[in-house]
């Protein structure tokens, strides 16, 4: 595992929250990615795109899991028929870890930042969300070649 620490300001952006079981956020990133073509207010092909875990969804139940798909925006966005809101990553310290292929197992490679990495260095943990930021998202490349990289927040 290649760590790198990094300092980030803050980032603004669109948010559309999902507050259901986990299988079913395919159906909150459609709803997004309706929005931001609709809205014009985060295009995919100039502004990076999120996603912040509020909760794991190996360890909540999974009706009171909230995961908000995000996109950058520059400026506050209207209010909206598809719930998606003003928002901001939060400014601090993460550990920064690349993964590479399928979302399905970029757990074990926050799992292993968590269980693995963190007890063996001087660092703990921030109370604020892990987040993702997706570097090319799918169907544009096959799964297999996602990148993805992963915000592991530091004191």
């Amino acid at each position: 595992m290649i760590i790198s620490i990094v300092n980030i300001e803050p980032i603004q952006v669109a948010a559309l929250a999902h507050l259901d079981e986990p299988k079913t956020v395919e159906h909150s990133i459609e709803a997004f990615r309706a929005w931001r073509q609709e809205s014009g207010c985060s295009p995919v092909t100039e502004k990076r795109s999120f996603g912040v875990a509020h909760s794991n969804p190996e360890a909540r139940v999974a009706e009171k899991f909230r995961f908000d798909i995000c996109g950058e925006v520059d400026d506050d966005i209207p209010d909206n028929a598809y719930g998606v809101i003003n928002s901001e990553i939060p400014a601090g310290r993460y550990a920064r870890l690349r993964h590479k292929g399928s979302l399905e197992t970029i757990n074990l490679k926050v799992n292993a930042l968590y269980r693995n990495w963190l007890p063996t260095t001087q660092e703990s943990r921030r109370e604020s969300p892990i987040f993702f930021e997706y570097l090319n998202v799918s169907p544009a490349v096959p799964d297999s070649e996602l990148m993805t990289d992963i915000y592991f927040p530091l004191r």
